[in-house]
């Protein structure tokens, strides 16, 4: 007879491009308590889209996600929906962009801004 199986779900994973990027905006600001906050919110074209924006201070509910110098700040609303996505950070024609991939959407607009689960 076999052991029940462990699960412990991925949290969130920054890419390498992500933390790069990450680090060289913080060193810009001149702030090293600076953190990448990622929030979902309703609306888009898929029913939520994802937002960005630099955290200072952490709240006692948020999730603090460090990868050695940088970090990611998430409130328990929006965690749910992001259990196991990995922020991604990329250049291209369309501009320079965070996005997210996210197992749990079932749907994703064209340009990954929103989706739905």
């Amino acid at each position: 007879m076999s052991g029940a199986a462990t699960f412990v779900p991925t949290p969130l994973l920054l890419s390498d491009s992500a933390k790069a990027r990450l680090h060289a905006l913080i060193e810009e600001e001149g702030n090293p308590r600076l953190k990448l906050r990622v929030y979902v919110t309703g609306g888009g074209c898929s029913g939520f889209q994802y937002g960005f924006d630099f955290a200072e201070d952490v709240a006692e509910d948020d999730t603090l996600v460090e990868f050695g110098e940088v970090g990611l700040v998430v409130d328990p609303l929006s965690y749910q929906y992001l259990v196991g996505s990995t922020v991604d950070y990329e250049e291209g024609l369309a501009g320079a962009r965070f996005l997210i991939q996210n197992p749990n959407a079932t749907t994703t607009c064209g340009c990954g801004a929103s989706f739905m689960v």
